[in-house]
């Protein structure tokens, strides 16, 4: 019970901090907040939910070497405009809280029409939930080689496998500043218009399963569909899309 209540309390932090945060300043947000735990413990809880924590100091220099040479230039410069669709996708992944853990939802949004174009669920944030995702918007709109395509710098989007796929498809990689959110403003607003939207009128649910359900109804049938969005002068991102 009390490593179930840690680990809630471990991923509410890592989320808070943008998924930057490693073993050793969670262990020191905890005492701050005055739950003392020893570090190595938090670093094998982390380990279990998938998340990347801080390393010895020279495999920690040698990763970092390692990332920075994936880092993709910040193309976007928090300039949210494009001419049409499928020109610019901006991606970002949250949590949603279920009894059984925690569910990871990645999402690819047109910053044209504001549509989610492609999306995936996990109970786990590796590499392949961004795939996954990426996939089924490259199913679903058939974007032209030349699609920018946005997102923070997590150990998501810097992988090979990730990476690889962008080349294929001839997609450019343009990626946020480290510690600024409003790099990637659309994909984040998205997240808390959801969480306001759905998750806060559910509470917690009570299984992964029941929350994909209600994840796959509010995207594809109430979001993408229903919802009327101020950006595109209260249309839903289905309206505006076949009317422009």
């Amino acid at each position: 019970m009390e490593n179930e209540a840690l680990t809630k309390v471990i991923s509410e932090i890592y989320q808070q901090y943008k998924k930057r945060y490693g073993y050793r300043r969670i262990t020191a947000e905890l005492r701050s907040r005055g739950i003392k735990v020893n570090h190595k413990r938090i670093s094998r809880i982390m380990r279990k939910l998938g998340y990347s924590g801080d390393y010895p100091r020279k495999k920690h220099g040698n990763y970092r070497k390692v990332a920075e040479t994936l880092i993709s230039e910040n193309i976007l410069e928090q300039k949210f405009i494009a001419e049409g669709k499928n020109k610019i996708w901006v991606g970002d992944i949250t949590y949603i809280k279920t009894r059984e853990g925690f569910l990871y939802l990645m999402v690819y949004l047109d910053i044209y029409t504001r549509k989610v174009v492609g999306w995936s669920m996990d109970k786990t944030m590796s590499e392949q939930i961004a795939i996954d995702a990426l996939q089924a918007a490259v199913w679903s709109e058939k974007p032209p080689r030349g699609l920018i395509i946005h997102t923070d710098r997590g150990s998501q989007f810097i992988g090979k496998q990730y990476k690889d796929m962008l080349l294929r498809h001839g997609f450019k990689a343009s990626m946020s500043r480290p510690g600024n959110p409003y790099d990637n403003a659309v994909a984040e607003s998205f997240h808390k218009t959801l969480k306001t939207e759905l998750v806060r009128n559910s509470g917690i649910f009570t299984s992964r399963e029941i929350a994909k359900k209600s994840v796959f109804e509010y995207i594809e049938i109430f979001y993408n569909r229903q919802r009327k969005h101020s950006a595109l002068g209260y249309l839903s991102p289905r309206q505006f899309e076949q009317q422009f």
